[in-house]
């Protein structure tokens, strides 16, 4: 238990630069904290409790505003920033090292019992407000852009934006960008810059133009039967 709390301690100060002391994460960070109710309902999940497991589950979203469901699996480093209305659901599968932040929802479309919520891969990071919806899988090392909204198969080193979420970058592309945050593209912005690109484009050329008639105002003119 004491090995996990350094190494959360660890992952809070290597990946929030507001953390400055040790005090202050223990007092005011509510993703610490949900962290570790979440591992002690988690144990008694998986020890037969499923009562006493969900109470204190409740218990931990009525102090800090996030909701893991005690069945949840979530692997080493797991960081939630800010994490206001976080919800993880039952079936829910986090690796190593995923951040996410205020806002996200990993949630299910079925209610059927059963493999119903997100797979996460390793070292995976998730923007605010962002829904991951069915049993589907984001690849490791991926992105998913805040308020997009996933329910199809992320493939590995992939960033995700929009409603329905689609891939606009793979791997041999991606931004390498350690807070995942500026590495997140915007399609919208990426073609404004190409229309503008070709309107400064076209000045130029008509610049050129007008230079060369003033240069030689005798010359004919194509189409004027000079």
């Amino acid at each position: 238990m004491f090995r996990q709390i350094r190494k959360d301690f660890k992952v809070i100060f290597e990946r929030d630069p507001a953390a400055r002391s040790v005090l202050e994460i223990l007092f005011c960070y509510p993703g610490f904290h949900a962290m570790r109710f979440h591992h002690a309902s988690h144990w008694l999940w998986t020890h037969g409790f499923r009562f006493l497991a969900r109470f204190l589950s409740h218990i931990a979203r009525g102090l800090t505003g996030i909701e893991i469901h005690p069945g949840a699996t979530i692997g080493e480093g797991f960081f939630i920033d800010h994490g206001m209305g976080v919800v993880i659901g039952e079936t829910a599968e986090i690796g190593k090292n995923a951040t996410m932040y205020h806002g996200v929802t990993l949630g299910g479309t079925s209610w059927k019992k059963g493999k119903r919520h997100p797979t996460i891969g390793d070292n995976v990071i998730i923007g605010a407000n962002a829904a991951i919806l069915g049993a589907i899988t984001v690849g490791e090392n991926s992105k998913i852009g805040s308020g997009s909204v996933v329910n199809k198969e992320v493939p590995p080193h992939s960033t995700v934006v929009g409603i329905p979420g689609r891939i606009v970058y793979r791997e041999g592309n991606v931004s390498q960008d350690p807070t995942g945050v500026g590495g997140t593209p915007d399609p919208e912005g990426k073609a404004i810059k190409c229309l503008t690109d070709q309107v400064f484009a076209l000045e130029q050329r008509v610049d050129e133009m007008t230079k060369r008639l003033v240069a030689r105002p005798d010359e004919p003119r194509v189409g004027t039967g000079a």
